[in-house]
């Protein structure tokens, strides 16, 4: 440890030696910082999660028939079929599939149409998997769409992983509220053209029915009851005819309730070549029902056909109309695409509105429009799993400093000093550079991305205590020496460095060891990699900046003890 002591003692006692310290410490730290707008460390709330099963949602333009959202789903099917990590699949189809983790949030349970299918992936444990699932599904994504969504055209295919953390709609939801519901398809038309053409967005869709033409088959009760029919009888034939329905039923010994028996035609007498009004009437002129008389009357004769409009979806939220825009992000972070969108956006709409931003606020993303024109407003709000994420890096943060100030205050009463108590600060303050410079390392070897996540940060909030602690140990001994051998402030500030290297070098170490097995896990690896970086820039740190802020401190400088 003498060696040690010399190097330290050396540095103290030259001035030009000391500032070296003080600006190779302030540009490490500098170029640090400088690592995220240059996105060579990326934020994000968590990363992937490797997992034994993932969905896939399939959605055909409003109106498909379930024949159309079939083939689809056979087309994706095929291509999981082709996996060998595919333990089995299970297709629901005109439904969703049963609540999951997932599904809670997304309307899974609301789906109850043709043109919806979902469709379960089981896979192999995934600890017998070379491949996690989070990079299998980026994989099949892009195989499948290029094939599956040319089937039908306007067709979403989205694939869905069970989130590793709070369940959210999407990575990226952008609500546009207003009270025109035309107005606001439109202004969700061109948020949708905008995610489309961001890079690194994937499985963007706008929730919102298409207006689509339908026939309605409306009977008319007058020529029913001219024809000796009833009402009743036509409606019965028509369900036949092209839903089926529940004609009877069936007891038996082994069944503890009644067994319906439904009756349809078969698909090939069900299907319409082609939708138009004389296809429709061709097909009721073969169906045929007895009246009063014995008499056949054809069904073309008593129902009528008529051309209409659908009645599309309308959401509400808070009492506002609004329709949502989601997006998935593909292995990036969310933060990124969504600044990158948003600017484009924000340069778009300024032609034909007057844009009013939120500023810095829970929602300072968002932004209102009003139209320069008709001066209706209407509001694009941001939501999702990127909103989950900023909110908890500034719940984070909040709670960073307020523990930094409160170790402060703790200091400040304890040394009744400002000065040493900020010594102390700036020493813990200073391992983020190697959070940082840990987590761009730790990318290097790994297959996928390394974020800097919310566990990162919880990782960074406790090495505050462990930092402070190395230069408490530097500070105390220094002023023991000082006090009660009447050793000189630098001799002091040396022998107290090289003395405390030891057991500060093995608690880091103690530290370091027990991380490990934090860094391998998908969730917590940004906690384990935190603190093993960070414990190794705190303790380089305290054993060299720390001694110079403390050389140049008065508040160091006291009398020995009489």
């Amino acid at each position: 440890m003498k060696k040690l002591e010399h190097f330290i003692y050396n540095i103290l006692s030259h001035t030009t030696k000391k500032r070296k310290v003080i600006m190779l410490t302030a540009l490490a730290f500098s170029l640090s910082l400088l690592m995220f707008p240059t996105k060579l460390v990326l934020a994000k709330m968590l990363p992937g999660k490797s997992d034994n099963t993932f969905s896939v949602y399939i959605d055909t333009p409003a109106g498909s028939s379930i024949g159309q959202t079939k083939a689809v789903s056979a087309c994706i099917i095929d291509y999981l079929k082709n996996e060998k990590e595919v333990m089995n699949v299970e297709l629901f189809l005109g439904q969703g599939i049963p609540l999951d983790y997932a599904g809670l949030v997304k309307g899974a349970g609301m789906k109850n149409s043709e043109n919806v299918a979902e469709i379960s992936v089981n896979l192999t444990d995934k600890h017998q998997r070379d491949e996690p699932s989070f990079i299998m599904v980026q994989r099949l994504r892009k195989q499948t769409k290029e094939v599956c969504e040319s089937l039908t055209k306007g067709t979403s295919i989205k694939f869905i992983e069970q989130p590793s953390g709070p369940p959210t709609m999407a990575s990226i939801v952008v609500e546009v509220h207003g009270e025109s519901v035309e107005k606001i398809r439109h202004i969700a038309g061109e948020v949708f053209g905008v995610l489309s053409k961001t890079q690194g967005l994937v499985d963007i869709d706008m929730m919102t029915d298409e207006p689509y033409d339908k026939y309605e088959l409306v009977p008319d009760k007058e020529k029913i009851s001219r024809s000796g029919l009833s009402v009743e009888q036509v409606n019965n034939i028509l369900y036949l005819a092209f839903e089926g329905m529940i004609i009877a039923h069936k007891n038996a010994n082994n069944a503890p309730d009644q067994i319906p028996i439904f009756l349809v035609l078969d698909e090939a007498s069900r299907q319409i070549s082609r939708p138009s009004i004389e296809t429709l009437r061709s097909k009721l002129s073969s169906l045929n029902l007895m009246n009063t008389s014995g008499m056949m009357v054809s069904l073309s004769e008593v129902v009528g056909i008529k051309k209409v409009v659908s009645n599309p979806m309308i959401m509400h939220k808070d009492l506002s109309r609004m329709v949502n825009v989601v997006a998935e992000t593909d292995m990036v972070s969310q933060v990124y695409p969504l600044l990158d969108a948003r600017s484009k956006m924000l340069e778009m709409f300024e032609k034909d509105y007057s844009v009013t931003k939120a500023g810095f606020s829970t929602y300072m993303f968002d932004f209102t429009l009003e139209d320069k024109k008709t001066h209706e407003q209407f509001l694009v709000r941001w939501d999702g799993e990127m909103k989950v994420t900023l909110d908890t890096f500034r719940d984070l943060g909040a709670a960073f400093i307020s523990a930094l100030i409160l170790i402060f205050l703790l200091l400040v009463i304890y040394y009744k000093s400002f000065v040493i108590s900020g010594i102390v600060l700036l020493g813990s303050f200073l391992s983020l550079i190697g959070v940082i410079v840990g987590h761009w390392v730790a990318n290097w070897f790994t297959s996928e991305t390394f974020f800097l996540t919310a566990t990162s940060l919880i990782g960074f909030i406790a090495l505050i205590g462990i930092s402070s602690r190395n230069s408490l140990l530097l500070i105390d001994f220094a002023k023991s020496l000082m006090q009660n051998e009447g050793m000189p402030k630098r001799k002091a500030i040396a022998v107290a460095t090289a003395t405390r290297a030891k057991p500060i070098a093995l608690t880091a170490v103690a530290i370091i060891l027990g991380s490990g097995l934090l860094a391998g896990d998908p969730v917590f690896g940004g906690l384990g990699v935190a603190l093993i970086s960070g414990t190794v820039a705190a303790v380089f740190v305290s054993l060299l900046f720390v001694p110079v802020l403390m050389d140049n401190a008065k508040a160091m400088d006291f009398e020995r003890k009489k």
